[in-house]
């Protein structure tokens, strides 16, 4: 039998055909508008009856052994009324924001981000944490302050395609299917990336920046646009403000003198601008490649101006604003006592830009218990995240988790992090749960995830584990929904629309609204001026930049510079293998095929000048700390640049880059520090 839903297994949300036989899944194929045979293929999907079934998998609750020996099986009454007890416990000795649930990305970020969002704030914490200051959501953040929310890239049908810090051939197929669609019927593709992707190899143009400086690439592409005039005057002069501001700001960046500092030549950023401001439509698509550094907010806005300048905003072909689908927000904030300040209140434009994003800067989790700033945490439940490993600074955040009086997991697989749980709670796979992802509620078409398949062992959706856990803490009119569909029609019943008309809604989705392109010559932008702002009074007014880098572009980008001497080489965090998403799926035996381990790359430049062999360990060093990881010579870096494997810690210890990375220097807009770019060193391994 074939069902339609939506693998959960990354972020990318895609569309497939589950394939189920007995109530087991056997197979599972990607949708897309190529032919099957020109269709990029997933191995994590290829897998994903391997990753269902696997032996490792956590099918039942456990509770950590009173004498700390291990972990004991449990039952669901049993578990969560321990975790309830908990709560209660602290709220009791310390108050409710001593009890705080930090979210990784494993569960996404649509309804299933509102349930623990309802649960806590329903509890009397404000300390719902995401790990937005690290990926995505500080550059949402950042699309918003400038045209009201975040705009998407319709690559395959533009003209110009500009590729900024991403592969989607590691993280969104359908998405490396449009820009190579688009390609081969004529597009001009322009790719922006420290490191030779793919996607680079392709283009008809690629900057091979260097890594952390992309702020001061768009200020200076700015400044080339404007300067020649080759931007839309009648956009500018009819939906934006600012914009004298913004030249006056982007004139201290001409070509000729950043140049250098980017590592590239005047003229590449002339061509790129030109043909970007001249090629109608264009699209960029940016990733994460801007994110995990401190300059990310401006360094996006920036970025989000070149769209709104040279008119490709919300046009056919560039970049599309949204129309989300009309939802009831049922995440209680209303119910939160406003004296009680949440743990990220340091950043209070990132925590309440968005209606429902909330509190994103994790950083934070770390200081209220190690630091006990702005007061203690006493208890963290940490849903589908490990942050033990793919945070920054990670002996850091292990020091705090283990200070941490009461720590509960809900997680797939045994990790990191899980092992110094006091219980673990056995979350089910996308497979295996009903819900309404945030890729199919901020625009049209709603794509419902169906579960195909009844859950493995003992396991529950996420969904179920919070709304039992509501109950047990005395919510149970909170939380009336005895299963997802029941929550999703209350959620969607201001679209008028519930899971039964979704499920025949057929292969593409139901689409409440026809798409609309240039929505601003009848509806404002989201902003408060109600035009695309180059120049942000609130940002002012809290006494930050209005423009991106106004002051100029201030210290070094990279983590560590100052330290250069002792430490000489520049070290950028690994790019995403479509095998795997952040930590996860390491202990799949088919997607460690071919002894699947973690490398860096290193020039064979810089390889024969230091005495290093291909497959060899080495060190590699920071102030913070030292890794081993594998050699393997290549020339998609640059000399004297590395490029570091990413979310090795759970499979390897020894491999776990955020040993290296830092979280001490922090933007004062998002909280993000600087961790996909560090200077290092690298040394020789004792047999």
């Amino acid at each position: 039998m074939i069902i339609d839903t939506v693998c959960r297994l990354c972020s990318s949300c895609c569309p497939i055909e589950a394939e189920v036989e007995d109530n087991r899944l056997v197979g599972a194929r990607r949708k897309s508008f190529l032919d099957p045979d020109k269709r990029l293929t997933c191995a994590k999907l290829a897998a994903a009856s391997e990753i269902v079934y696997s032996p490792r998998r956590l099918t039942v609750p456990l509770v950590k052994c009173e004498d700390g020996s291990g972990f004991r099986e449990a039952g669901w009454d049993e578990a969560l009324d321990l975790v309830a007890a908990r709560f209660h416990r602290h709220r009791q000795e310390s108050g409710p924001q001593s009890v705080a649930w930090l979210r990784g990305m494993a569960a996404d970020w649509g309804t299933p981000w509102d349930y623990p969002n309802r649960l806590m704030n329903a509890f009397g914490s404000p300390n719902t944490i995401g790990n937005g200051s690290i990926c995505f959501v500080a550059r949402d953040f950042a699309h918003s302050y400038t045209y009201g929310s975040m705009a998407y890239p319709e690559a395959k049908n533009a003209r110009c395609i500009v590729v900024w810090g991403k592969n989607d051939g590691d993280t969104a197929l359908g998405a490396a299917e449009g820009i190579h669609w688009a390609k081969e019927h004529g597009a001009t593709l322009i790719v922006i990336d420290p490191v030779e992707t793919p996607l680079a190899r392709k283009a008809d143009i690629w900057l091979r920046i260097k890594p952390g400086h992309d702020g001061l690439l768009a200020m200076a592409m700015i400044n080339e646009i404007i300067k020649a005039n080759l931007y839309d005057a009648e956009f500018v002069e009819k939906y934006t403000i600012g914009f004298d501001a913004l030249k006056k700001a982007a004139a201290q960046f001409p070509a000729d003198k950043v140049a250098e500092t980017l590592w590239l030549s005047a003229g590449q950023i002339r061509e790129v601008a030109r043909i970007y401001a001249t090629t109608k439509p264009a699209a960029i698509v940016d990733g994460n490649g801007l994110d995990m550094h401190r300059e990310v907010f401006d360094t996006t806005r920036a970025v989000a101006m070149l769209r709104a300048l040279t008119g490709n905003l919300d046009r056919p072909g560039g970049d599309v604003l949204p129309q989300p689908i009309p939802l009831r927000n049922i995440q209680l904030h209303e119910r939160l006592d406003d004296t009680i300040l949440p743990i990220t209140h340091q950043y209070p434009l990132f925590n309440t830009f968005s209606e429902t994003w909330g509190n994103q800067v994790q950083g934070c989790v770390v200081d209220a218990i190690l630091d006990e700033s702005p007061y203690p945490l006493k208890m963290v439940v940490v849903q589908s995240g490990n942050p033990l490993v793919t945070m920054a600074d990670s002996r850091h955040t292990r020091a705090a988790f283990d200070k941490l009086e009461t720590l509960v997991v809900i997680d797939m697989f045994m990790t990191e992090t899980a092992r110094l749980a006091d219980v673990i709670l056995p979350a089910a796979s996308c497979f295996e749960k009903t819900q309404l992802n945030r890729a199919s509620i901020r625009n049209n078409p709603i794509i419902l995830q169906n579960a195909v398949i009844p859950t493995v062992g003992d396991s529950w959706p996420d969904w179920k584990i919070v709304f039992e856990l509501g109950r047990r803490l005395g919510f149970a009119a909170d939380f009336p929904w005895q299963t997802a569909e029941e929550a999703i029609d209350h959620q969607l019943e201001p679209a008028g629309v519930t899971v039964a008309v979704l499920r025949q809604s057929g292969k593409t989705g139901l689409r409440i609204e026809e798409p609309r392109y240039e929505k601003y010559r009848d509806t404002p932008f989201r902003t408060p001026s109600g035009k695309v702002e180059f120049f942000s009074c609130r940002l002012a007014q809290a006494g930050l930049p209005g423009v991106p880098f106004e002051d100029g572009w201030g210290d070094n980008p990279i983590s560590f510079a100052d330290q250069s001497g002792e430490y000489p080489v520049l070290g950028i965090s690994g790019s995403r293998d479509i095998r795997f998403t952040n930590s996860q799926f390491r202990t799949i035996p088919a997607l460690l095929k071919e002894g699947a381990q973690c490398l860096v790359d290193i020039h064979p430049e810089d390889a024969a000048r230091q005495g290093f062999a291909e497959g060899e360990r080495v060190g590699i060093e920071t102030p913070k700390g030292v890794v081993e990881m594998t050699v393997r010579l290549s020339t998609v870096v640059s000399p004297g640049i590395i490029r570091l494997g990413w979310g090795w810690g759970d499979h390897d210890p020894r491999a776990n880059l955020n040993i290296l990375t830092s979280d001490d220097n922090r933007s004062r807009v998002t909280g993000t520090s600087t961790s996909r770019r560090l200077m290092c060193r690298l040394c020789k391994i004792s047999p």
